[in-house]
């Protein structure tokens, strides 16, 4: 069900396609807001994670986390929050928020970029009148990988030039991706969530792409939007498994492409106060 959340973001507009260098992280005061908003806890057995985000600005998820919702209004990985609480990650929650009626007819006007960076806005606001949410930004050294170019080369195919009638995104399953049509910066975010450390694309490759991606899925690392804790606790490359390859090998050998561990320096966003969401 974690791969319908991620789904869903990318065909929204690619909400999560790349971690800006500039973390805006002003006033809610300065930025717009939803009109209305309930936030209450997920008390049902369904265990699964849903996400609707209408062209009119209404946000609505079914099984979330705050920590997932921060990670997106701040286009952030989970190494790069510093100092949040265990039930910032562990908690779930229904969240129903939606603008009022000049706002939405304003934001169906928008291009899909234009209406992304509004309700990222929207988002951080939510969080800081709900939430009491401050924090500040600093510059760390975490640890990352580079996805790299291998010694023989990509093993993928520029998307062609034609109109596919393929949804464009990367549709992910347990242990399988498929990608239509996607930048290879995309695939560095997805690989990220699936290691739980930053990666970034250091390919040098431009234009877009299609491919296919299969490994055998790692029971303690590579679990989308889990909450990893501080960056020293970032997922260790797994040991290869007898069901298949590790998503290491699979990336170098189905792709052409590496991932080496090193330490980047990046923006993190240490947060000085987050509380349990406030009544409805």
């Amino acid at each position: 069900m974690k791969a319908a959340w991620f789904w869903a973001l990318i065909a929204a507009g690619g909400l999560i396609a790349q971690a800006q260098t500039s973390l805006q992280t002003g006033p809610a005061a300065a930025a717009p807001a939803f009109d209305v908003a309930s936030i209450k806890p997920d008390t049902s057995d369904d265990h699964g994670i849903s996400l609707n985000i209408q062209q009119s600005g209404r946000f609505r998820g079914t099984g979330v986390s705050l920590r997932m919702i921060m990670e997106e209004a701040y286009e952030v990985k989970d190494a790069q929050i510093i100092g949040a609480p265990p039930w910032f990650a562990s908690d779930r929650y229904v969240i129903d928020a939606k603008p009022d009626e000049a706002t939405s007819a304003e934001m169906q006007k928008l291009n899909p970029q234009q209406r992304k960076d509004k309700l990222m806005l929207m988002l951080r606001a939510l969080l800081e009148d709900r939430c009491q949410l401050t924090l500040h930004k600093e510059t760390r050294d975490l640890p990352a990988y580079a996805l790299v170019v291998g010694k023989s080369g990509p093993k993928f195919q520029p998307s062609p030039a034609q109109a596919s009638d393929k949804m464009q995104g990367i549709h992910i399953r347990r242990g399988e991706m498929e990608a239509n049509e996607i930048e290879l910066r995309v695939l560095a975010d997805v690989l990220s969530r699936q290691l739980e450390r930053p990666v970034v694309d250091n390919t040098g490759l431009a234009g877009k792409y299609d491919f296919k991606l299969t490994w055998a899925p790692d029971e303690h690392a590579g679990q989308m939007f889990k909450g990893a804790g501080e960056p020293g606790n970032a997922a260790a490359p797994p040991a290869p498994e007898a069901a298949g390859p590790s998503i290491f090998t699979a990336v170098q050998e189905q792709l052409g492409l590496k991932l080496e561990a090193r330490k980047s320096p990046m923006l993190v966003l240490v947060i000085d106060r987050i509380e349990r969401p406030s009544a409805n």
